[in-house]
């Protein structure tokens, strides 16, 4: 672990506080735009347009690595971040907000890649698993550190872009300046997705339906704590208290996925998850009730998307892992982009209750296809299930690959252990 930290803290860092600002961008656009008089319509599309250029920058950034490098992708795509932060609120309009989040998630989506590529080639096998850890780590200390600095100026004026825009810019140092060997760079081609529902129907449609949730509470959260009337404070802990909730259960879910038939256990989550989704939607004007829901929607919907990744794996060949991981985060990627439309659509005809709804309308249905795809075949024996690897869905298809990889390698030591 020491050693690691040794070379890689100042990655670490530099990752860090491009987590505080993105973080903290999503949420105060969300509070903005109650502020600008958009609708709920409208923040729903631009909450969308995020997600719509984090898969397009995933697609495309691996090329755009091999044709100029790891250094000029960085510095090219942190500058364009910087730049859209500071170009929010002197352009307030809907269109306006919908293409600089287009861009914003482009960006965001490469240099996730570049870095966690940096990321992965700074850590040795022995050290792999202790990297993915702190990564996670840095990612939530990130996100959940950027809601605190909400409360640090009028989110009606300039500065609280400012800061985002200043932590994004900070970041390059650490990382650039650190960072001597350019990683050789290659992603594994992603499954087709025709063969990855044959392999994993579960998989593949509880990644879509997945997507949709993690958007709407990446996303949407703020939008929905603005039109229900919280105050800053109170908007900033509410959103924060879903990546408490990652945290506090990521690990626990995990250890218990690899010692029953994940699959009865994807649909308990998603189904506790739909309970705490009730609870926002029955008793939302009580903010200590609110708390809760977001503690266990964002407990659930977190773990959810490594369950899901280790399930398909259950069915896999070790050496189709990869390639199934980048099929599932591509399919997660478009329900992400329809997550907030159809939230956004639940809260103007139902109000900000819709927000919850349509959580448990989608958690619900998640753990009830769980349930039923129990019934469709076997589950594999425990002894010849993969191992879990956490990994949050706000990595991009490195990381996830990454995950992969480690936890291929942590089978297999398993196995020559018990021989």
């Amino acid at each position: 672990m020491f050693h690691f930290l040794k070379s890689a803290w100042a990655l670490l860092l530099g990752m860090m506080l491009l987590m505080v600002g993105n973080g903290m961008q999503g949420t105060l656009l969300g509070i903005r735009g109650e502020i600008e008089g958009f609708s709920t319509y409208e923040m729903s599309f631009v909450m969308s347009a995020y997600f719509v250029g984090f898969l397009g920058g995933s697609r495309l950034a691996p090329e755009m690595i091999r044709r100029v490098g790891h250094v000029r992708v960085f510095a090219a795509l942190a500058s364009f971040i910087s730049a859209v932060l500071i170009l929010y609120p002197t352009l307030a309009e809907p269109w306006a907000w919908v293409l600089g989040r287009v861009l914003i998630g482009f960006c965001f989506s490469g240099v996730y890649v570049t870095a966690e590529s940096w990321l992965n080639n700074a850590a040795t096998n022995e050290s792999r698993g202790q990297a993915l850890s702190l990564y996670m780590m840095v990612q939530m200390i990130g996100i959940v550190s950027a809601q605190g600095l909400l409360m640090v100026a009028d989110p009606s004026g300039y500065v609280l872009f400012v800061i985002p825009s200043v932590l994004v810019s900070i970041s390059f140092a650490p990382i650039l300046l650190s960072i001597s060997p350019t990683p050789a760079f290659e992603t594994t081609k992603p499954m087709s997705l025709r063969e990855l529902y044959h392999i994993s129907p579960l998989g593949m449609v509880g990644m879509v339906l997945l997507g949709g949730i993690f958007a709407a509470q990446f996303g949407m959260s703020a939008v929905y704590a603005s039109k229900a009337g919280l105050s800053l404070r109170e908007l900033a802990i509410f959103v924060a208290s879903f990546y408490v909730g990652a945290t506090v259960f990521q690990y626990p879910l995990g250890w218990i996925s690899d010692r029953m038939d994940r699959r009865v256990l994807i649909m308990f989550v998603a189904v506790g998850g739909g309970a705490g989704a009730v609870i926002g939607w029955i008793f939302g004007d009580s903010y200590p009730m609110l708390l809760l829901a977001a503690v266990i929607v964002g407990g659930t919907t977190n773990p959810l998307y490594s369950l899901l990744i280790a399930h398909t794996n259950d069915f896999l060949e070790t050496d189709d892992m990869a390639a199934a991981s980048g099929g599932l985060v591509f399919v997660n990627g478009l329900g992400a982009i329809a997550g907030p439309v159809a939230t956004g659509w639940m809260m103007e005809v139902f109000g900000p209750p819709g927000y919850f709804g349509f959580l448990t309308l989608i958690l619900v249905a998640t753990g009830g296809y769980a349930a039923y795809r129990t019934t469709r075949r076997a589950s594999p024996s425990v002894e010849d299930t993969s191992v879990y690897a956490p990994v949050m869905p706000t990595a991009s298809p490195v990381a996830v690959e990454v995950a992969q990889e480690y936890a291929i390698e942590t089978q297999q030591e398993e196995e020559e252990g018990q021989q």
